[in-house]
C-alpha cells in the first residue's frame, strides 16, 4: 500500500489542472512510462481526481526490457484502482529514434483517448524539461514559435507539471514507496537533451521555473501573432479557384509577413511541409521583388502585391 501524498502538493497540481481544463467530472488520461516523473503524475492525479482517472503506457518495444517494464506500470495502476492499458505501434519504429517514436506516441494516445472518450491526456513535462527545451532552441536559432517551449496545451494534451521541478516529482515517488523506472537513454550523451541536461545541472545560477515562465509568456507571444496573421489573411488574402494573392505585405512587419506567407502556401498545397530556411529564402527573394518557387508552388512578387499559383507541369523530355 502506498503512502498519502502530502496534502499541499495535492492541491498544488489540483489548481495547476484546473487552470487548463475544468476537470471536475470529465475523464482523464494519463501517460505513464514509469519513469519518476510519469509516475508522480500518476499518483498526484490520482490523488487529486480519484476515479475520473485512466492511464496508458506506449510500448514501442525498442528495447528489450520495454514489455516488463510495460506490465510493472499495469501493476502499480492496479494497487491504486486506476484502469491501465498498455498500447503497442503497428509498424516498427524507423528513422531518426527519438523524433519517430514521440510522434508515433502522440498518434497511438490520440487514439486511445477517442476510443476511451477521454476528455485530456496528461503528460509528465515539467520545468526541468521546458528549460533543456528552451536552451535547444535556442542554440538551434529557433524563433518565437521554438521558443515558446513545450506548450501547456496542444488540443487534448495537458501539462500540467510544467512548473514543478524534478526533484519535486522525485521526492513524491519517494514518499509514496514506488519504485520507478529508469529508462537508459536518459543518460546516453548522443542525445542533445541530455548534454543539455548535464550542463543545467551543473550550473547553480540557472533556474529553470523562471524559463518554464519565459516559455509560457513566448507562448502567448507566439499565440497573439498567431491571431493577427488569421486576421490578416482573412482581410488581405484574395482567392480565386488555383491562386492567392495577398495584398500588401511590405507594409507589415517581416514576422507577419512570414506567417502570412507560410498560410499562403498550406492554403494552396494541403501537403507541403513547412521548412525554416525555405521560407526565409522564398520571403527574401519576394521583397526583392522576385520570383520562385516552393513545394509545388510558385511565389512572385507583383507590384504592391504577392501572388501564388500552382507550379506548371514539368516538361517532358
Amino acid at each position: 500500500m502506498q503512502n498519502a501524498l502530502p496534502e499541499a502538493a495535492v492541491e498544488r497540481f489540483r489548481d495547476d489542472l484546473q487552470k487548463l481544463i475544468p476537470a471536475s467530472g470529465v475523464k482523464l488520461g494519463i501517460a505513464v512510462s514509469g519513469g519518476t516523473d510519469s509516475l508522480a503524475l500518476l499518483l498526484l492525479c490520482n490523488a487529486a481526481f480519484g476515479g475520473q482517472c485512466v492511464a496508458a503506457t506506449v510500448d514501442h518495444q525498442l528495447r528489450s526490457e520495454s514489455a516488463a517494464e510495460a506490465s510493472y506500470v499495469g501493476e502499480v495502476c492496479r494497487s491504486l484502482g486506476l484502469p491501465h492499458t498498455v498500447i503497442v505501434p503497428n509498424v516498427p519504429i524507423t528513422g531518426s529514434i527519438q523524433s519517430a517514436a514521440r510522434k508515433a506516441r502522440y498518434a497511438l494516445l490520440e487514439r486511445w483517448a477517442d476510443e476511451n472518450d477521454l476528455a485530456a491526456i496528461m503528460t509528465a513535462h515539467h520545468a526541468d524539461d521546458q528549460a533543456e527545451t528552451l536552451l535547444m532552441r535556442l542554440n538551434r536559432g529557433a524563433g518565437t514559435s521554438g521558443l515558446a517551449g513545450v506548450r501547456s496545451t496542444n488540443g487534448r494534451i495537458l501539462r500540467p507539471l510544467l512548473h514543478w521541478r524534478r526533484q519535486e516529482l522525485s521526492e513524491i515517488v519517494l514518499h509514496s514507496g514506488i519504485k520507478p523506472i529508469s529508462d537508459p537513454s536518459n543518460d546516453d550523451e548522443r542525445f542533445d537533451r541530455v548534454r543539455i541536461r548535464k550542463a543545467i545541472s551543473m550550473s547553480d545560477w540557472l533556474d529553470p521555473v523562471a524559463m518554464a515562465h519565459s516559455a509560457a509568456a513566448l507562448s502567448e507571444g507566439d499565440n497573439a501573432l498567431g491571431w493577427m496573421a488569421d486576421r490578416l489573411f482573412a482581410e488581405r488574402v484574395q482567392r480565386t479557384a488555383e491562386t492567392l494573392v495577398l495584398a500588401e505585405p511590405l507594409s507589415l512587419p517581416l514576422e507577419l509577413q512570414r506567417r502570412l506567407l507560410i498560410r499562403c502556401i498550406r492554403a494552396l498545397d494541403e501537403n507541403w511541409q513547412d521548412n525554416g530556411p525555405d521560407v526565409q529564402r522564398l520571403a527574401q527573394t519576394l521583397r526583392t521583388g522576385g520570383k520562385a518557387s516552393i513545394g509545388r508552388l510558385t511565389a512572385r512578387a507583383v507590384r504592391e502585391s504577392w501572388e501564388f499559383a500552382p507550379a506548371p507541369p514539368r516538361r517532358k523530355n
